[in-house]
């Protein structure tokens, strides 16, 4: 059933929005430092040819085991600890990433928002994918970590970058919505983007954004 179809609208998302909201990407990220950074990229850049690419080149220098897997992998090829170690400020991750900003008025840098991420899971014993998804079958354990991350600069409209970045972990429930299509939902009352729908909208698809 389309998002349309459940709100009762003949002119909801188009059948090419709904074909776009299928999980697409077969390969799955094996770190949780690969699922951070994908998430903090993310938003308003390119997915296949800018974020995964630096993806690839802030980790896989320093990967212990490959950064995708059709599956569910055992283990953690990158934990977060290892990605404040080589990279303890946001010069340092910067300098391997880009200087992208979370926002051209008054944002962070990518990085800088991406290391207090990072520092925020640490801080909360979530070291590894394992650990997130542990977090997220256990409520009273993900809701402090959650609204500490809601508080680092760019979270973006309705936390989209948050949502997505649980939805990477594994958090099937969360979509990652296109910010026309939380504009049409919130336009029909629907102001939780966090819906329990199987599918993912990519906020870094341009062709959803504009």
């Amino acid at each position: 059933m389309t998002l349309a179809m459940a709100h009762g609208e003949p002119n909801g998302p188009t059948p090419r929005q709904v074909a776009l909201a299928t999980p697409l990407r077969v390969m799955r990220w094996t770190s949780l430092s690969a699922c951070l950074l994908d998430a903090l990229w993310s938003v308003g850049a390119d997915h296949g040819g800018v974020v995964v690419p630096l993806v690839r080149r802030v980790l896989e220098p320093a990967a212990s085991a490959p950064l995708t897997a059709a599956a569910r992998a055992n283990g953690d090829g990158h934990p977060l600890p290892r990605l404040l170690s080589r990279f303890p400020d946001e010069t340092a991750l910067m300098a391997a990433a880009n200087r992208q900003r979370t926002s051209t008025r008054n944002g962070v840098s990518k990085a800088e928002a991406a290391l207090r991420y990072a520092r925020i899971l640490v801080d909360h014993g979530v070291h590894e994918l394992d650990d997130a998804r542990r977090m997220l079958d256990t409520p009273e354990l993900l809701s402090p970590i959650d609204r500490a991350l809601s508080r680092v600069p760019g979270e973006g409209q309705h936390g989209i970058r948050r949502g997505y970045f649980w939805l990477l972990c594994g958090d099937e429930d969360r979509v990652k919505l296109s910010r026309r299509l939380v504009q049409w939902l919130a336009d029909r009352g629907a102001h939780d983007p966090v819906l329990p729908q199987p599918a993912v909208i990519d906020v870094a698809t341009p062709r959803l954004m504009d």
